[in-house]
């Protein structure tokens, strides 16, 4: 599975953005698919996540952040609304097969190479 982020951008401080993740292969399905992110000097934290139409989201992220995919297109969206300057980070899209670990990255087998949301105040 090959993941290819985009939709990343500068944006003022309660504005939106939406991170798209475009998936390869024939068996996006059979994937819990989630969004990370890592600001600088800091660990690699937990976003949101989906498998099937069940998902997941960090508390932070719960209410301004919504997380879909289109099976169909083998896409991944992450919807961020009210953002935040604290957002800022390098968001990744990643896939995982396991069930389990919803919120811990190593659990995830793929993972895109970013992108960059930048918030300002």
């Amino acid at each position: 599975v090959q993941l290819v982020e985009s939709g990343g951008g500068l944006v003022q401080a309660g504005g939106s953005l939406r991170l798209s993740c475009a998936a390869s292969g024939r068996t996006f399905t059979s994937y819990r698919m989630g969004w990370f992110r890592q600001a600088p000097g800091k660990a690699r934290e937990f976003v949101a996540a989906i498998r099937s139409d069940v998902s997941y989201y960090a508390e932070y992220a719960k209410g301004r952040f919504t997380i879909s995919r289109d099976n169909a297109e083998n896409l991944v969206y992450l919807q961020m609304n009210s953002l935040k300057p604290e957002d800022t980070a390098v968001y990744y899209c990643a896939a995982a097969y396991a069930r389990i670990g919803v919120r811990d990255h190593s659990q995830y087998d793929y993972w895109g190479q970013g992108t960059q949301v930048t918030v300002s105040s």
